[in-house]
Formats: structure tokens, sequence, C-alpha cells
């Protein structure tokens, strides 16, 4: 009997969901630089931007700890880090 893979935690689609936003960030950070925006429409991005960023660091966070719970489950802990750190 082959052995079972074990399904993917909707992975395309996070990987999907952290690109969006990362291009998102970037077109707002690109139109900040500029300075060509009213202060009105510049502090909306702003936020936005940072909203993009909390996002995308959640997303990196959740995948390092993804990736430590694979090593440890693996039997791999890098000579003794802490996968928590």
């Amino acid at each position: 009997m082959p052995a079972k893979t074990p399904p993917q935690e909707s992975a395309p689609d996070t990987v999907g969901q952290f690109e969006d936003a990362m291009k998102e960030l970037e077109t707002i950070v690109q139109s900040l630089e500029r300075g060509e925006l009213r202060l009105d429409e510049s502090l909306r991005l702003f936020e936005r931007g940072v909203a993009l960023a909390r996002q995308c660091r959640g997303s990196l966070d959740s995948a390092e700890l993804k990736v430590h719970e694979l090593l440890a489950s693996a039997g791999d802990t890098r000579d003794g880090e802490d996968p928590a750190a």
C-alpha cells in the first residue's frame, strides 16, 4: 500500500495571499516615495501599507513556525537551537 502524503494546508493559497500583499505594499511604497499625492491620500495609503506589513509579518511568522514544527517532527533541532526563538 503506498504511503499517504499529508494534505497541504492551503499552502499555495497562503503563499498567493502573501505575494499579493507584498506586491500591493511595494506599489504603495513607490507611490509614497514619489511624493506626488495629496496628504489625505498619502495617509490613507500609509494606513493600508501598515496593515499589509502586519499581514505579511504574520504570514512570515506562521511560515517560520511551520518550518520549526516540521524540523522538530523530523527530529532535526539544528544543534539544540530553540525552535521558538
